[in-house]
This record gives C-alpha cells, sequence and structure tokens, in this order.
C-alpha cells in the first residue's frame, strides 16, 4: 500500500526567543559574541515526577521551554516571556537538566573551565570545583557524568552541540538504586581509590557526580571479567539518557561507536576494609557505578551527528544513530531481559536496521498517551534522500509529510487556505530537522528559513483519540500495525489529513476505516461464494456423492474419462479457500480484539456523567461490529442500553457466537452484594485489567475501590480481585481506610466523585463519612482534606518540617483533590417556604444602614438549600445563629416608664451585655471554621461588632454605652481584633485562593484592628507565606501595636516548626532581652514582647533547639519593661508557654540537662519545698546582666506569683503525653491546710490540669479521680 501524503501544520516561523530578549534588554555587555547556542525542551523537564497520572496530550500548555546561550549568560524563556536569566563569571561550555541521582528536583548543571554550578528551579545555587580538564557533562539517571580530556586538550576546544546537550525526551526522575548487576560476582580492582582526589583525578577518563555534596568518583570498566577504572580518553561520549543507564561513545581511532550499560555494583568486603579514607559504616558495601559494552558498530568515519531514542511497533525500544556522512539512520533494537532483581533488566542488542536519511528526529506523534515502561512511545520523522518527509513506527512507513501550499510567498496559517494558494505548490526544499519536542519540530528549509510545524499527534475528538489509544493498548502489536498502516495510509480517509478537520469528521473517518476492516472480511467470504459452482450440474459434479461415484467406478474396470476442468476447479478452489479462510481468520481474530478493546472503553465512559454523546456514539459502532462478528450477546446488551438507536439487522445475519459482553455495572453490584471473593471475573474487560492502561484508568481507579471496599486482598500493586491500585502511605484498620488511602494516591478527589453516576459514587462517599469522625493520626494530608478534615491536612502539613517550595507543590496537589465548588462559586442561598414560616428572627436580620436592609453577621453563607434539605424543620442551627450574632443590638428588659435610676441600671445591664457581646467571635470563629471561600475582586466581609442595646418596652428604641462611664474604645479594641480573626477562620485553607495580591486588595490606608486580626486569621491557615520580606517590613514601619502582633502570630504560625531564619529576625527583634549589648535600647510595649516569645515558640514548635530553649528558660524569671503586674505575668506566662512549643511532647529528650533544666523550672513554679531554698542555676553572664533588668527576685527566692504560671505550662507542655510519673509527681497539689498558704487556688488548678496532661493514658472518666482530691477534703 502506497503511503499516504499529509500535510504539516505550520505553527509560526521559528527565531530563538533569546535574541529577542537580548535586543529588548538593550546595549550587549563587555563580554558580548557572535556564537550563541540554544536548544528547546518539554517544559515537563523542569518538573518534579507527578503523584497524580495526567495524560500525556495535556502536558503542553501552548509553548516549549528554551535554554539560550550566549558567552557567559543564560536566557530560559517559554514562548515569549522570560523565566529567569542567569549571569556567570565566565563563559559556559555546557549545559544540561539532571537530577543527580537523589534529588527529585530537576537541575540545571552549567559547566564552565573549572567550576560546575547546578541551578535549582527555586533558585538555590551550588558551584562545585571541577579540574580543568573536564570538557563535558551528561545526565544519567544515578548520578551526573563527567567526561575528562586527554593531555593536551582544552575544554574549549569542544564543539558545542545542541543535539548532544539534552535529549528532551528524558524526564527526570527521582533516584533509586538500580539494585545488583547481573555481573555483581566481578573483582573489582583499587576501589580504594574509587573517591576522586588529589592527583588521582588525572588517571581517570570519566567521573561520576551523584549528590552535589559529595565529591566525583570514577567509574569503572568491565575488562576481562574484572571491572577497572576507566581510563580511556579515546571514548568520546556523544549521548546519554536520564532514564536508562544507557550511554554511546565514538573512538576515533577505532572508528567505531559503542553502546554502554551502567551498572551499580557493589565493592567486596575486602576492598572496603582496605579503604583508609572513608568511615564505612560495619554492613554498608559502598555503591560503585561501571561500564559494560553490550554493542560496538564500525567502520564509521565519523560520529554519529544526533542519537535518540524510539520505539518499535511492538513496544520495544530502538536506539537510532543519524549518520550524516553515510546519509542513512542506523536502528539498533533493544531487547530488555529480565533477570533476578526487580529494579534492573538486563538490555541484549537484538537487530538492526538502516533507513536512507539526511536528517532525523524523535516525536510522539501515533500514540501519544503509551508509554513502554519509563519511555513515552516514540515514533521517528525522517528526512529522506529525496528531500521528503516520512513517518516511521518502527520500520513501518506510515505517510508522508509535506508543506503547506503557497508557503514559499510567505507564512501562511494552517487554517487559512486562499483560492489562489491552494492552487500553487510551495518550492521549498527541506533540508533540516531540529529542536523535535513530543508531535513539534522545527523545519529548516533551503533559504535559511526555520518553521515549528507540527504533526497532528492526536486528533482533537476526545472520542476518537480515545478509541485509537484503546486498540494501541489492547490490540496486538501486529494487529494494531495493520490498522496504523490504514490509519496513516490512506490519505483521503480524512482522518488528519487536513490540520482543520471538525470534530464530526475525525469520528466520521474512524468509523470509516473500522468499516473497512469489516468490509475486508465480508469480501473474503463473498470472494469464496463466488467460487462456488452456480448450476446444478456442477454442483452435482463437484460434490463428495460424484466423488465417491467416481472412485467405485475406477475399481470396478470402468474407464472414466478425467475433466481437466473440474480437476482444474478442484485445485484452484481448495487453494483459494485455503488462502481466504486465513484472510478470513486474521481479520475475525482482528474485529475481536477491537470489539473487546473498544468495549472496555464503552464501559469505562459509562461511568463518567459528562462522556453520554461519546457513549452513544461509541455504542452505534460497537453495535455494527457484533453483527459482522455474529455476537447475539453483545448486540442485545447495545440495543438494551440504547433501544432508541436500533438497527435493522437483517435476514442475512446469523449469530454464532455466544460470548456474554462484560459488565462492570454487573460486577459492582456483585461486589457490593456478595463480597470480592464470589465475584465473576469476567465481567471485567481484560483491558481493565491491564498495567499502565491511560485509556480505561478511570475504571481501574473505581474498580479498585470497591474492590477494596469489598475486603480484597492486596499483593504489592495487584488486588486479589486483578486489578492494579496504588495505597498511599498511612495507617489503615478498616477497607474504608485503605480506600480512602487508594483515593489519594490515585489522585481521585471530590470532583471526580462528581463525574461518577449517582449510585457509583454513594459507596465511596459512604466510606469518607464513616473515616470523617476519627481518622489515624499518620495518614498525609491529602487524605483529611478527601475526607473533609481540612483542620487536621493543616496541622499535618505544618508538622512536615518542610520548605516553602515543597509545601507549595504538595498544596497544589491537595487544591485537586479538593472540592471545585469551594474554589470559584459562592453557595447560593435558596429561599424556603420552611424558613418564612419560622419566623425571622432568628434568621433574616435587617440593618437600617445597609441599602439592602440586610446585614451580614459572618454566618448567613452556612444557610443555603443543601442545609434547609438536611436539617428541614429542626431550630438547632437557627437559634446557634441567633445565640452568635453580635450585628445587632441586645435586647435589654426594662419599664415602659424609666426614671433615673432605671437609666444606670440600664447601663450597668448594658456594660454586662457588651462583655457577653464581646466574646462571641471566639464561638462564631469555631462555628464558621473553614465554611467558605473568597474570590480575588472580592473584599472579606466582616460583621458588625455591636455592644448597643435596644428596649423592647419603648418600640425598640436604640441605647449606647455612655462614655462618660465607661472606656468605649479600650473595650471594643481587642475584641474587634477577635471579630476579624473569626471572620478570617470562615475561608477554607488548601483552597490556592489566597495570594499576596488579594492579602495586599484588603489592606487598608491606616492601620487597623480589624486587618490586624485577618492577618493572624490567614496566618492560622497557612496562608501568609506568599508575603515577601519588603512586605513584612512594611507592616512592622507602621508601629501600629495589634498589626505588629497579628502579623508575628500569623507569620509563625504559617512557617510553624520551620525555623525560618527570615521570620525568626523579625521576632526577635522584638525581645530586647536578646539584643546584643552595643545595641541601642529600644523602647517595646510589653505586649508586644510577649506577642514574639509566642511567635517563636511556635516557630520553633518541636525543634528543641537548645539556645532557644535556655533564653526562654531565662525570661520566665526576667523582669519586663513595664511595672504593670498584669504585664509581668502575662510576659513570664508567654515565655513559658514558648518554651514549652519547642520542645512538645519530647521531655527528657528536648533537654540538654535535664535535672538542672527541671529543678530551675520547679524553682519557678514555688512551693513550700523551694520556700527556704536558695534557687540554683541562675548565675548570669556578664553581658546577660548587662543588658537585663533584673530577675523577679523578692530576696533569695523568685516571685512565683509571676513565674509559677508560665513555669506549670512550660512543664506541661515539655512533658506533654511522656507519662513521667517523676515530674508529675513534683506537681502535687496540697495535702494540708497549711501546705495551702503557699500555693494560690489558681496556682491549683494548673497543676491539676498539667499533671493530667503529663499523665494523659491515665485520665478516666471517674471525675474525683482526675480532681486528685486532698486528703483533708475528703475526711
Amino acid at each position: 500500500m502506497s503511503v499516504g501524503v499529509r500535510e504539516l501544520t505550520v505553527l509560526s516561523e521559528f527565531k530563538p526567543f533569546g535574541l529577542i530578549a537580548e535586543a529588548l534588554d538593550g546595549k550587549p555587555d563587555e563580554n558580548f559574541t557572535d556564537k550563541f547556542n540554544y536548544f528547546v525542551f518539554d517544559p515537563k523537564i523542569t518538573r518534579e515526577r507527578e503523584d497524580y497520572e495526567s495524560p500525556a496530550s495535556d502536558s503542553w500548555n501552548g509553548s516549549d521551554h528554551e535554554l539560550f546561550i550566549r558567552g557567559n549568560r543564560i536566557i530560559w524563556s517559554s514562548g515569549l516571556q522570560v523565566i529567569k536569566r542567569f549571569t556567570l563569571e565566565s563563559p559556559i561550555i555546557m549545559t544540561c537538566w539532571s537530577s543527580l541521582g537523589a534529588l527529585t528536583e530537576p537541575r540545571l548543571c552549567v559547566l564552565r573551565l573549572d567550576t560546575l554550578t547546578v541551578y535549582s528551579v527555586d533558585g538555590e545555587v551550588v558551584s562545585i570545583p571541577l579540574p580543568r580538564t573536564i570538557t563535558s557533562i551528561w545526565p544519567l539517571p544515578c548520578g551526573l557524568l563527567l567526561q575528562k580530556a586527554g593531555d593536551g586538550h582544552h575544554p574549549a576546544s569542544v564543539p558545542y552541540s545542541a543535539s548532544s546537550i539534552l535529549n528532551v525526551r528524558d524526564l527526570p526522575r527521582p533516584k533509586r538504586e538500580l539494585g545488583y548487576s547481573p555481573q555483581q560476582n566481578l573483582n573489582v580492582l583499587n576501589l580504594s581509590d574509587h573517591t576522586v582526589k588529589g592527583d588521582l583525578a588525572r588517571l581517570y577518563s570519566h567521573l561520576i557526580l551523584k549528590d552535589p555534596l559529595e565529591e566525583p568518583q570514577a567509574i569503572y570498566v568491565e575488562e576481562k571479567g574484572q571491572l577497572c577504572p576507566m581510563k580511556d580518553f579515546d571514548e568520546r561520549i556523544i549521548w546519554t539518557s536520564n532514564l536508562l543507564p544507557l550511554m554511546t561513545s565514538y573512538n576515533k581511532g577505532k572508528m567505531q561507536h559503542s553502546l554502554w550499560l551502567i551498572e551499580i555494583t557493589n565493592s567486596t568486603s575486602e576492598s572496603s576494609n582496605t579503604n583508609s579514607c572513608e568511615a564505612v559504616p560495619p554492613g554498608v558495601l559502598p555503591k560503585q557505578s561501571s561500564l559494560r559494552r553490550i554493542w560496538q558498530g564500525k567502520g564509521a568515519p565519523s560520529a554519529a551527528s544526533k542519537v535518540f531514542l524510539a520505539t518499535d511497533y511492538d513496544g520495544v525500544s530502538v536506539l537510532c544513530f543519524l549518520l550524516q556522512e553515510q546519509k542513512g539512520l542506523l536502528s539498533l533494537r533493544l531487547q530488555a531481559i529480565e533477570t533476578s532483581s526487580e529494579t534492573l533488566s538486563d538490555i541484549k542488542p537484538d537487530m538492526s536496521w538502516c533507513i536512507p536519511a539526511i536528517a532525523a528526529a524523535p516525536v510522539i506523534v501515533t500514540r501519544p498517551r503509551m508509554k513502554v515502561g519509563l519511555l513515552q512511545f516514540t515514533d521517528v520523522i525522517v528526512l529522506g534522500l529525496e528531500n521528503n518527509l516520512l513517518l516511521y513506527s518502527g520500520r513501518n512507513c506510515l505517510c508522508r509529510y509535506m508543506l503547506p501550499s503557497g508557503l514559499g510567498k510567505g507564512l501562511v496559517p494552517s487554517n487559512a487556505k486562499s483560492s489562489e494558494s491552494l492552487g500553487v505548490r510551495n518550492d521549498l526544499r527541506i533540508t533540516g530537522l531540529e529542536d523535535a519536542v513530543e508531535e513539534r519540530v522545527n523545519v529548516i528549509v533551503h533559504n535559511g528559513q526555520m518553521f515549528r510545524c507540527a504533526l497532528r499527534r492526536s486528533p482533537s475528538s476526545s472520542l476518537t483519540n480515545d478509541c485509537i489509544t484503546a486498540m494501541a493498548e489492547g490490540l496486538h502489536s501486529t494487529f494494531y500495525n495493520h490498522f496504523l498502516v490504514l490509519l496513516w495510509g490512506d490519505g483521503n480517509s480524512g482522518y488528519l489529513a487536513k490540520a482543520d478537520s471538525c470534530l464530526d469528521s475525525e469520528w466520521e473517518a474512524f468509523n470509516n476505516i473500522i468499516m473497512h476492516i469489516c468490509g475486508n472480511s465480508t469480501s473474503v467470504s463473498q470472494k469464496k461464494f463466488d467460487l462456488e459452482p452456480r448450476s446444478s450440474w456442477e454442483f452435482l459434479v463437484g460434490s463428495k456423492f460424484h466423488k465417491r461415484y467416481r472412485m467405485s467406478s475406477s475399481i470396478s474396470g470402468i474407464p472414466v474419462a478425467p475433466s481437466l476442468t473440474l480437476q482444474m476447479f478442484d485445485c484452484s478452489s481448495s487453494n483459494i479457500e485455503d488462502k481466504d479462510s486465513a484472510d478470513k481468520s486474521y481479520y475475525s481474530q482482528l474485529l475481536l480484539e477491537t470489539l473487546d478493546s473498544l468495549h472496555a472503553l464503552y464501559e469505562n465512559l459509562k461511568l463518567d456523567n459528562l462522556r453520554k454523546r461519546d457513549l452513544k456514539l461509541l455504542a452505534v459502532l460497537l453495535h455494527d461490529i457484533a453483527v459482522f462478528l455474529g455476537e447475539e450477546n453483545y448486540v442485545d446488551y447495545y440495543l438494551r442500553d440504547f433501544p432508541n438507536h436500533r438497527r435493522d439487522v437483517g435476514n442475512h445475519c446469523t449469530f454464532v457466537s455466544t460470548r456474554t459482553p462484560p459488565s462492570l455495572f454487573r460486577w459492582l453490584e456483585s461486589c457490593l452484594l456478595n463480597g470480592c471473593g464470589s465475584i465473576n471475573i469476567n465481567d471485567l474487560p481484560s483491558l481493565i485489567c491491564k498495567d499502565r492502561s491511560s485509556v480505561v484508568s478511570w475504571a481501574r481507579k473505581i474498580v479498585s475501590f470497591y474492590s477494596l471496599l469489598s475486603g480484597a486482598e492486596i499483593t504489592g500493586r495487584k488486588l486479589s480481585s486483578g486489578v492494579y491500585c496504588k495505597i498511599a502511605r498511612g495507617s489503615s484498620h478498616t477497607s474504608e481506610e485503605t480506600t480512602v488511602l487508594a483515593m489519594v494516591a490515585e489522585g481521585f478527589g471530590l470532583r471526580q466523585l462528581d463525574l461518577l453516576p449517582a449510585g457509583v459514587s454513594l459507596p465511596l462517599r459512604h466510606a469518607l463519612d464513616k473515616c470523617r469522625e476519627s481518622p489515624p493520626t499518620d495518614w498525609p494530608a491529602g487524605a483529611y482534606v478527601l475526607i473533609g478534615r481540612e483542620d487536621l491536612a493543616l496541622s499535618c502539613f505544618e508538622r512536615s518540617n518542610k520548605s516553602k517550595e515543597l509545601e507549595v507543590h504538595s498544596t497544589t496537589g491537595l487544591i485537586s483533590i479538593s472540592s471545585p465548588y469551594m474554589q470559584h462559586l459562592h453557595p447560593v442561598t435558596i429561599p424556603s417556604s420552611i424558613s418564612d414560616t419560622i419566623g425571622t428572627e432568628g434568621v433574616k436580620i435587617e440593618d437600617t444602614d445597609a441599602l439592602d436592609g440586610s446585614m451580614v453577621d459572618g454566618m448567613e453563607h452556612i444557610f443555603n438549600s443543601s442545609t434547609q434539605l438536611r436539617y428541614g424543620r429542626d431550630l438547632r442551627l437557627n437559634e446557634v445563629r441567633r445565640l452568635l450574632c453580635s450585628a445587632r443590638p441586645v435586647s435589654v428588659q426594662t419599664s415602659p416608664n424609666p426614671s433615673a435610676s432605671d437609666q444606670e441600671l440600664q447601663q450597668a445591664q448594658l456594660w454586662q451585655l457588651a462583655q457577653r457581646t464581646t466574646t462571641l467571635p471566639l464561638g462564631r470563629g469555631a462555628f464558621t471554621l473553614a465554611t467558605t471561600s473568597t474570590l480575588l475582586t472580592e473584599a472579606i466581609m466582616v460583621p458588625k461588632l455591636v455592644l448597643a442595646g435596644r428596649l423592647p418596652a419603648q418600640q425598640n428604641a436604640t441605647v449606647d454605652l455612655d462614655p462618660n462611664i465607661r472606656n468605649i474604645q479600650e473595650l471594643r479594641s481587642w475584641p474587634e481584633f477577635h471579630n476579624a480573626v473569626a471572620a478570617g477562620l470562615r475561608l477554607t485553607p488548601l483552597q490556592g485562593k489566597v495570594s499576596r495580591t488579594w492579602i495586599t486588595y484588603n489592606k487598608p490606608g491606616v492601620p487597623n484592628v480589624t486587618h490586624a486580626g485577618l492577618l493572624l486569621a490567614l496566618g492560622l491557615h497557612g496562608n501568609l507565606r506568599v508575603l515577601t520580606i519588603s512586605d513584612i517590613y512594611k507592616y512592622f514601619s507602621q508601629e501600629h501595636e495589634s498589626t505588629s502582633v497579628g502579623l508575628m502570630l500569623g507569620l509563625a504560625a504559617s512557617y510553624r516548626g520551620t525555623m525560618e531564619p527570615a521570620i525568626s529576625k523579625p521576632l526577635y527583634f522584638h525581645v530586647p532581652s536578646h539584643h546584643p549589648s552595643s545595641f541601642p535600647e529600644l523602647e517595646l510595649p510589653t505586649l508586644l514582647q510577649s506577642a514574639a516569645l509566642v511567635a517563636i515558640g511556635i516557630l520553633y514548635e518541636g525543634s528543641t533547639h537548645p539556645q532557644t530553649m535556655q533564653f526562654l528558660l531565662g525570661e520566665i524569671g526576667r523582669r519586663s519593661g513595664g511595672d504593670n503586674a498584669l504585664e509581668r505575668e502575662g510576659y513570664a506566662v508567654a515565655a513559658g508557654t514558648a518554651l514549652g512549643l519547642v520542645g512538645l511532647g519530647r521531655g527528657k529528650d528536648a533537654l540538654g540537662s535535664v535535672e538542672s533544666f527541671v529543678n530551675r523550672l520547679f524553682q519557678y513554679v514555688g512551693g513550700r519545698e523551694y520556700h527556704s531554698e536558695r534557687p540554683h542555676n541562675v548565675t548570669l553572664s556578664v553581658e546577660e546582666h548587662n543588658r537585663s533588668a533584673g530577675q523577679m527576685m523578692d530576696g533569695t527566692s523568685a516571685n512565683v506569683d509571676v513565674t509559677a504560671p508560665g513555669a506549670i505550662i512550660a512543664l506541661a507542655l515539655l512533658f506533654l503525653k511522656t507519662e513521667s510519673e517523676v515530674v508529675a509527681s513534683r506537681l502535687s497539689i496540697p495535702q494540708t491546710h497549711f501546705d495551702l498558704q503557699y500555693v494560690r487556688p489558681d496556682f491549683i488548678m494548673l497543676r491539676v490540669i498539667a499533671r493530667n496532661l503529663i499523665m494523659w493514658s491515665s485520665v478516666g472518666f471517674n471525675l474525683p479521680k482526675i480532681g486528685f482530691s486532698p486528703r483533708f477534703l475528703k475526711s
């Protein structure tokens, strides 16, 4: 079959964006040079490997990434936007992306004359000094390979080729040890010097760097059954893979190419013991990297200009060498041989072939969503000797590409076809191919122009794309190769022939190809029918009766004249019958596998509410295929699903098969009724049970979740039901908890649940509800978000002590699991007749100052349609709202005719009610915690805090507090702060909607307590990480006390447990006692100092930082600047709380000198046993004494009235749940009347609480036991 002709989709004329960026930057620097290089790569190469699966077709966001290198500068851009600029001190020799083995995040490695600079995506820079003889760097799965030059060579002489810099097909992956190689029993020579030091570096030709903080190590090569250091400087590296442990090199002296396999071997115990330079732990053998030559090709006068990996039609990897002098593309098929190791397969060359080619590039066209192991299924685009562009899948040429008409007269968009250009064929001649990324490639023409072109790798129709992928994954490689030839070989089929093909034409073209296969099967049967005798005489002479009659006649001696015509007919008929039967069997088997593959897709689409239209179209096609095959049950199955699409089958159709079609709904029902042990495996399509099948991954996930709910056993990644499933880390004691962990690992969140049919999603939602009340404590944050426990997710997130960047990546993953409605929409309140008949006092609140007459009380978003459905006529929710409402005047009961004395009584009663009103935000914050989201274009609404009253007896007249009697402003300041905190806590965390711009948008012109409280609320949700250092400085420079308090506590909560230096500096700045003696004296309010101490404790939570703990221990007994007793006690309580948070629950593990540390805390606690003792270990250093205001000492003992509360809180938090009986016994309560003289009643309460927190497991439901009642009270 002749190959079809396709048109390239010309995206634009290509020019490196680095040149445009340089022109926009202005005048070049002094190191400007005319030489430049660039390479285009896939954006996925700069991202960390995703935990959740995503289709390959969705990976492109519209533009490729580009690295432009000139002199000592690098410009990293995407489309028409510069991402980053790098400027180094010396010229750049080579660059590449590498994960450096142990790192999960890809790094940009830049080689200079004597330095290797490693840049992370987040801006971290590491410089590694290297020998001056390093000429090139190459990424490997286990590290970075360094190529050295021999004597007399200089790095500057190394050619700079973009094709050798980076293979954009090789994506980074996290490091994993490859295990033992098949040759692990080899003797290793001289392993004691595997780390390159001193002059030993001159002996080795190749080094490997496994970590930026380690020394480069020597790499070994197998020679005569032994491993020796690689010292062959003539083996020049021309390609490496970042996914497979492969390397190719060229030896100019031998004129040969070599393919090497990189293996990780263990050094022998003898050699490891001889290494005196390194301390190796006992029982641990150091890992060594070695090279083993698995193929060599001789006779090449020069090195291959390009080397890349592709895929054969059956999924086997193919290594391609572009030999420009021979004008050919040498393809070497690599067969992976499984070994006893679970992590490494031996690779052996299988066969090779050569294709005439001037240029070639790897592209992803025919199977864009298929992966073979770690590699994507890759085709090859070849520029032939006649300058024709051909698409190859393995050895099969599928089609020929040509530039659009009229391109020679100027760039013509792919969708603009004028009548003049249609008749004029372009005269541009293609001369080269460069910069291939997925299905996009740069086409170079003879006049020097370069066009960015796209090969139509997948149709726009999602259904067509899914059908092709299902056939690619379900059909045998021979059958799919035949289908691929039909798909791409017929240029008139309409499939992908035009760049502007619509969805309907693509589906129609795919239907025509399937019907063409059915037609071939029918024509074979028809051809056989045509060759059969038609007349009665021909039927008689060709019958078995006539054959038996002839045989009996010849035996009896009656001569019968042979009929040559009949003999020839019999002979030709038998031969054609054999051939046609084979053809019919081939097409029948092809159609059977096609039916099974597309039926698996059909069952997958049934589980998606948004694919109903595609389901109907696919049902019609499957019905026709089933009719051709005579599958009666399949025909009946599709007609039952869509009876309105019934077609006339006809009388000529005979059903010959009684196979029962698999049904996912039947399987799910059986799984729920009978359990996983008694289900019928035939109800599952075979494609769903196939590992790494992307097209039916949706159905595979649902089947795996139902299997786990029904108690399926887990063996590795495979369940006893036959499907594969990933399960996140965490403990699980029930099948529901295991299902939740599986949903998190598979990236299946609330948004995906909404796509399922209601009956299918209901058991999964029930499993989430069962786990919501008391989930395990070691779950990942995504599991808590999935079950609706964002509070636990946030605390789990903060306990992880990860960096800011890792936390941002994790937050992005959590957003994909959370509900989509909480991300974009506000709840819609739908009035109901029920609420209208109840009475509007507790539901509807009027405000005469508002334009619409309604009042915002901070709880109106809870009352929506779902609330009415859930509670109905239950008024408890309305009553809670009425009790917590602070946005309207409270009712004051007075007489109808008040006198002067009644007015004083009103003010006294109103003052008491005002104090109650100021406490309502605390309850409202708990009631509305994480119940709504915000829009970036809307300011957050803070409800009013009304301290006025209304007089029902006087027609609801309003009465205000008399400012002459009470200081109203002092009463309102901090309640307004907490009111804003409650309003901010309404926002749902982990939604990604609070940005730096939004915080700035809500920032008032004049600082106030409302915005200060909002900052604290945002910090408690972890949203203040978006603020920059300059933003933090601007807030502090306002010198507003409430704003500073809210900002410090909010920042500490956002960076909880991270010990972030950038945050700790402004916190310590607000603690004058920590300033050096030379620092100018600052007058800071005690409130700011106390808030800074608590923020330090939150920032250093659980770190047991020794210097911080010693500092906070001293602050408990330090006199504050003010003389207010409450401020002094508050400062001590803040220091004790911070001390307890730093060593939270660590007990004796957190204390360096345990006895002295605990004794000093108990001295601050006080009691009769310490009343006459001189305090120990309270001697201050000279500098500490000079900058201190003095200890709170009354004579020789501590002022326990001030220090005791903070010390008791510190002990309770330090020994939280440690069951330390020694510490608990020392927190005893007085047992006699005489002992009561030494302990205040409030201190007794603190001791009882602290003692129970320490002895947590002994707390029961016996209230007298909890109280530890003294003996004299019992009597």
